[in-house]
């Protein structure tokens, strides 16, 4: 059954008629726009979205871990149908997107997880520990003596796009080349852009495709350590689990992956933990407490508010049924706040005890398999610059600048400033 028809045919309450998760207080505070719907309404259809819309802890959880009801498939699609030109611009480039881990479905998906995930496992990110430190102090280097910065333009888009490079096995000669290509994936898949953009966008991702392939063709050749590199290997060993199409889409999407929501995530943090001066104030004086910190943060302001799925069966979730067909919303910025789970949820507490219960990296046999390094690049950045600049405050007044879309959530700019040494 199809979904729009299901909503079309019944009454649409004021909490769903009001949800635009393109809008202004959306951006500004995901949780705080869908407490009602928390209440009183945790499931809703969209007819705006023509997606229903999931709010509450339990119902998310549930639906992350049910693979026999509930498909992936449709997790990378973008929330606003690609318009013909940028189809076009895409076929230019020969574009072919398909299926990677977060949107293929049991049993193909965990046979590829299996047999890929080696690099990302803890253990292993672990290893990159000194080099993502090197990385994040250089930078750090360049502006430390300046008074001022940028965190985002200055630091945060730049060491986690080399970071994805280096874990995807990208040659050190062809990362700052690269890096050029990473792109803003947001308003693509989550957003509402214009036809003139999704143009834009659309030349950005396919001359990325293009270099995706070079690059994996000379992985091929010259062999290599990382993540598609392995996956080169599972490749030759079995070219029908992985095969070069899936090469392609790996490095492409690997980078898309380790990027900007990691970038997201500690803007996010940084900006959270400077408004809260005693929080920030605390970390500088007692590093250990980092780690809890960065789970905290992410919980309370996680950089993929959602994320989707498709229900493959009539199911009863939140009091409502979800029909066969129908496409899903799930909030993570909301369960993230379901005071059922966290006490308190609005405020940010660095020493929440069950701060890691949160949804942000999802849970299940699709939790994110890059959560490991993501965690590592947070607690280094934020290690490093407790460290070094514990007067490091806010601008006052800044617009932070936030993309307009559904899922991705960080700042574009996150300016701050202190007092120079010897100054």
């Amino acid at each position: 059954m199809d979904a729009t028809r299901v909503g079309a045919g019944c009454p649409i309450s004021r909490i769903a008629e009001e949800f635009d998760p393109f809008g202004e207080a959306y951006q500004q505070d995901p949780a705080g726009v869908l407490k009602a719907a928390r209440e009183r309404e945790p499931v809703f259809y969209s007819p705006e979205l023509d997606h229903w819309v999931v709010t509450r802890y339990a119902d998310i959880k549930e639906i992350f871990r049910d693979t026999r009801r509930f498909s992936a498939s449709n997790a990378l699609d973008p929330i606003t149908p690609l318009g013909a030109k940028a189809r076009e611009r895409l076929a230019e480039y020969d574009f072919a997107p398909g299926p990677v881990l977060v949107n293929e479905d049991e049993p193909l998906h965990m046979r590829r997880r299996r047999a890929l995930a080696g690099p990302l496992a803890a253990d292993e990110v672990a290893k990159l520990e000194g080099r993502i430190r090197d990385l994040v102090t250089r930078y750090v280097d360049g502006f430390a003596g300046r008074g001022r910065a940028d965190l985002v333009d200055d630091l945060l888009w730049e060491v986690p796009a080399i970071v994805g490079l280096l874990v995807c096995g990208v040659p050190d000669e062809d990362i700052d080349r690269a890096r050029h290509y990473t792109i803003k994936m947001g308003s693509f898949t989550w957003g509402r852009p214009t036809e003139e953009h999704q143009v834009e966008i659309a030349d950005q991702v396919g001359q990325w495709w293009s270099l995706s392939g070079r690059l994996v063709e000379r992985l091929k050749r010259e062999g290599g350590e990382g993540w598609v590199p392995t996956a080169i290997e599972v490749h030759r060993e079995d070219p029908e689990l992985v095969n070069d199409n899936h090469l392609q889409n790996m490095m492409m999407s690997g980078l898309v992956a380790a990027h900007e929501t990691t970038t997201n995530a500690t803007a996010n943090a940084l900006r959270h933990l400077l408004s809260n001066r005693s929080s920030w104030e605390a970390l500088c004086a007692d590093p250990s407490a980092i780690p809890n910190a960065v789970e905290e943060c992410l919980r309370f302001s996680s950089s993929v508010l959602c994320w989707r799925r498709k229900a493959l069966v009539d199911v009863p979730v939140g009091g409502v049924t979800i029909p066969a067909g129908a496409r899903v919303l799930l909030v993570i910025g909301s369960g993230n706040h379901d005071d059922d789970v966290f006490g308190d949820p609005g405020e940010l507490d660095i020493a929440r005890s069950n701060a890691k219960r949160h949804l942000t990296f999802g849970i299940g046999s699709h939790a994110c398999i890059g959560a490991p390094l993501a965690r590592l690049e947070m607690r280094i950045i934020l290690e490093e610059l407790t460290r070094r600049l514990p007067g490091m405050r806010l601008v006052e007044g800044q617009d932070f600048g936030y993309l307009r879309n559904a899922s991705f959530h960080g700042p574009r700019h996150l300016l701050v400033e202190w007092e120079p040494a010897g100054a």
